[in-house]
């Protein structure tokens, strides 16, 4: 069974930076998709971005292409969340979500999910 735990979220002003983390335990992330996804209150859950854990290989939502990256580190089973230049509308919170198959952007595709860590951004 797949845990996923998220943190890095926080308060942070109109152009600021975060780094969120999706740290794994209970088994290898090894064949596994992680996924970020956020949900602002009143609004779905949206697609931000995805990674494969095996491969590196990633897929980034357009609307916030250039300003986040999604990374690895396998040997810390977490996968990192950088967030640039922050906007008032990035204000959610942000999720963790894996799978056992390859990339997607449909957040009922993922099968594990962690508790979620709240991001707003305020001036």
């Amino acid at each position: 069974q797949l845990q996923l735990v998220e943190s890095g979220g926080g308060l942070v002003q109109p152009g600021g930076s975060l780094r969120l983390s999706c740290a794994a335990s209970g088994r290898t992330l090894s064949g596994f998709a992680i996924g970020w996804f956020r949900q602002a209150p009143g609004k779905e859950r949206e697609f931000v971005a995805a990674i494969n854990v095996d491969n590196g290989g990633k897929y980034t939502d357009y609307s916030i292409m250039g300003r986040f990256t999604i990374s690895r580190d396998n040997t810390k089973s977490t996968v990192y969340l950088q967030m640039n230049n922050l906007q008032i509308e990035d204000t959610a919170v942000y999720y963790c979500g894996g799978r056992g198959e390859g990339i997607i952007s449909t957040p009922e595709a993922y099968d594990y999910w962690g508790q979620g860590t709240q991001v707003t951004v305020s001036s």
